[in-house]
Order: C-alpha cells, then structure tokens, then sequence
C-alpha cells in the first residue's frame, strides 16, 4: 500500500481536473502492435477500441472477484491496459483516467499478491509494459549553429508520464519479483526487448531516465545469462556518441550503471573488461558533451583505476592525447580527473609517463586562462601528487620551474601569481641545490633566446636597410 500511495502522490489528480463533458468528441486511443512487444511474443492486444461506457468499467475489481478468477481478471486488465493514448490532445480523458486507475490497481495487487507472476502470464506482462514504453522519442529541432548548454535547457517533459511513470513501476515489481524465475523469464525478456530498452535510455524525460537505469541495473543483477550482451549494447551506444551524433541524453545514467558494475568486477581483470575501457569508455572524453556526464565517467575511470592500477598509465596518457587545446572549461574537467587519477597511481606507473605528463601540466601553468592555471597550481596541495613529484625531482623540476618563472613575470591574474609564488617556494624547499641549478640554468636559456631575438632583429633590419637602398636607387 506504501508503493501505491506514493504513485498515487507524484501522479496527483491532474488528470481529474482535465475531464471532458461525456457528450464532447473523442478521438480514438493509437493501438500498439505486435511490434512493441519483445521478438516472437504473442499478438498484442491494444487494437480493441473502448466502447463509449469504456472496457475499464466494465472489469470488476481485484479484490472483489473469486481468488480463483484473480488471475484471468490480471491477465485481462494488462490486456486492456495496453491500449495507448494520445496525451498530444485533451480527449479521451475518461478512458485515461480509467486506464491510470487500473494501472494502480495491478500494481497494488502484484504488491500484495504472492506467486501472482506465474510463466503464462509472463508473456502478457511483457506485451503489456512493451505496448506503453516502446515508442519513437521526442526530438527537439535545434539550430546546429546556435550556442547552448545542454545542462541549462529545460528538460523536455514526456506527455504521457501518467501512464509510463506506473507502467515502469509494474515492471520493476515485476523484475524484481522473487515469484520470476529468470531462467523462464529470459524467453520473454530477451535481448530484442533490452535492445528496445536501451534505445530509451535518449529520452529527454529525466524521469523516465531515472525509472530506466534502476531497471537496467536489476535486470543486469537478476538475469545473468544477458550480462555480456548487455555490456556490449551499452559499449555499442557509446561507439554511436563517440563516434555518430555526439549527443545522448542517458550516457549519464548508463555511467552509473557501469560503475556499479565494474565495482564488482573480479580480479585479474578480463582482457574484456579492459577493451571496453580502452575503446568505449577513455574516448568518451573526446565528446563535446563531456560536462554532461564528467562526474559519472570519472567514477569509472576510478574504479578501473582501482581494480588496476596498471591501467593508471593507458587513462591518463589517452587523456593527454584528447587534451582539448581550445576549450578551457573542458581544461578544468580534465584537470580535476587528473588529480583524481593520480592520487590511485603507483610509483612505477607515474614514472612511465612522468615526462609527457609535466610538459602538459607546465603550459597549463603558464595558461593565460585564470581558471586552468590556478587548478595545475592546486595540484601541489595534494600530498601525495607532492610526493611523487619530489621522488621524480631530477626530471620534473626543471620543467616546472621554467613554467613558474614565466609566470611569475608575465601572467596577469593576481591569484596565479600568489600561487605561483607558493609553489616555487615549495621547490626550493624540498631540494635548494637542485632549485638553485634549475633556476640558474632557466636564467641561461632565458639569456641564449634574448641574444637569440636580438641577432634576429638585428637580420631583418639588415634586410629592411638593403630593401629601402634598392626602393631608392630605382626612385
């Protein structure tokens, strides 16, 4: 009862208030098909049309028949209940009162049922829910050239939530019902059905979204037999962003998704499970919608990390190669990963990369943009990523300390130059020879590209000279 007033709260009584008189004209409700239901189910039964009193009236309640004509009367409900509706207009409100009203009432009676899904109606409970939830998506016309964040926009709402919304809670009691064998349950959910499932996951409703992802994630715990054609549907949903469109509403709920599963990833790591990272999850960083799903994808790449530090090495070095020269705002996001990254790196593995890693880190340094040099700068707050940098110190000082320098002289923003003032004193205090030796021999280099520009000048004004004596000569 818990459940059912708490649909019954979110779903509210909109749909009362929108009643039309009983003379006024209907429209008839759309039928699915055999199409919305999983491949090889039964023949649907939305194309029955309701009379003018309504098929839902005509059924009596649950709790009111014979147990033993229960069952027939459940089965005969989802039947009717696979009639959909069109929320576009405001006809047929009776009916879509009348269809939400036993949604709820199938809902409370499979909450207070026991052994009420049995195997012949697993077929009918999944013709139904197909019936309502399989349905082309709405798209938004947006004007390619016209500058937007995708995390400011209204999110566009689904018109039949109503239906969906107790739909979705059906067939998560259903999923995960103890009374559902998976193994006879997979005839029926079947890898077709989880196909469909996944195209959803691009709604706009983040409702929708939302009911889809706890969903996935039971059905991914419950159903082992459909655990790697999972996996590879959702790896084939990021090669489509990756690599296609760019833009996917749900890469954010497939993330967390994936973070609870690679959480319980056994070790050694499968070359599997390593593929999938390589190949589907560090090229999501290229995306231009990173921002949208940052915090999720860093968690995997965490818990990747975790598992094995080895792969420390292929993330990082991948994301120097993705570096997003151009956007600063992604800058920052790939900065933060970082740190986050080599805080769970070993020794060994951060001086594999140590040398590409601090050039990268040294023009973030030196980054006219505020906000990437004061969040490199950060990075010697963190004790650890201190540590590894005074153990490698022969190398990455020298590359530092020449960044600092140029800093310290020409960077315009107040709050970087007392950072980078803080930093180089770290330095010297952690090694004042080698400090003094870097610094003497940043002076040096600095000396040999002023002689340099200097000898420069000195040739194209040569040139200028024997340009103007020859301009003349011919005046």
């Amino acid at each position: 009862m818990k459940l059912i007033q708490t649909v019954k709260r979110r779903m509210g009584s909109d749909e009362k208030s929108k009643a039309t008189p009983s003379g006024g004209a209907r429209d008839a409700p759309i039928p699915k098909g055999k199409a919305a239901s999983s491949a090889g189910g039964a023949k649907a039964t939305a194309g029955a049309k309701p009379t003018s009193d309504g098929v839902f009236p005509a059924l009596p309640k649950l709790r009111e028949a014979p147990p033993g004509e229960r069952a027939e009367l459940f089965r005969r409900k989802m039947e009717v209940c696979s009639t959909v509706f069109d929320f576009h207009n405001d006809s047929n409100q009776r009916e879509k009162e009348a269809k939400r009203q036993t949604l709820l009432e199938i809902v409370e009676y499979v909450n207070n049922t026991r052994n009420c899904f049995n195997e012949a109606l697993m077929q009918d409970v999944v013709s139904m829910v197909g019936a309502n939830i399989f349905r082309a998506l709405q798209t938004r016309n947006k004007d390619p050239l016209a500058f937007s964040d995708p995390e400011e926009e209204e999110p566009s709402l689904e018109r039949a939530w109503p239906h969906l919304q107790i739909v979705y809670e059906f067939f998560l009691r259903f999923v995960v019902s103890n009374d559902v064998d998976p193994k006879i349950a997979k005839r029926f959910v079947d890898q077709n059905f989880m196909l469909k499932l996944l195209e959803l996951f691009d709604s706009e409703d983040p409702r929708e979204r939302d009911y889809l992802k706890t969903i996935l994630h039971r059905i991914y715990g419950k159903f082992m037999a459909l655990r790697s054609f999972i996996r590879r549907a959702i790896q084939h949903v990021f090669f489509k962003v990756i690599y296609e469109c760019e833009t996917h509403n749900g890469v954010g709920e497939l993330l967390e998704i994936l973070g609870s599963i690679i959480n319980g990833f056994a070790l050694p790591l499968k070359d599997e499970h390593k593929d999938f990272l390589i190949k589907a999850l560090i090229p999501l960083h290229k995306v231009k919608s990173l921002a949208c799903f940052y915090q999720q994808l860093s968690y995997c790449m965490a818990q990747y990390v975790e598992k094995d530090p080895r792969l420390a090495y292929d993330i990082i070095t991948a994301m120097l190669r993705y570096w997003p020269v151009s956007i600063t705002s992604k800058q920052v996001l790939f900065l933060n990963e970082l740190e986050e990254t080599l805080e769970l790196t070993q020794p060994s593995e951060f001086h594999r990369m140590q040398g590409v890693l601090f050039r990268r880190l040294a023009l973030c340094i030196t980054c006219p943009h505020f906000q990437v040099a004061e969040r490199t700068l950060f990075f010697w707050n963190n004790d650890y990523i201190v540590k590894l940098i005074n153990q490698n110190r022969q190398d990455l000082f020298p590359i530092i300390i020449s960044a600092l320098y140029k800093n310290s002289k020409n960077h315009w923003n107040s709050a970087v130059h007392g950072l980078t003032f803080n930093v180089l004193k770290l330095l010297m205090e952690a090694d004042p020879q080698l400090f003094d030796d870097c610094s003497a021999k940043h002076r040096a280099e600095e000396e040999s590209e002023e002689r340099k520009e200097q000898q420069r000048t000195q040739k194209w004004q040569i040139l200028k000279e024997m340009h103007d004596v020859k301009a003349g000569v011919k005046n």
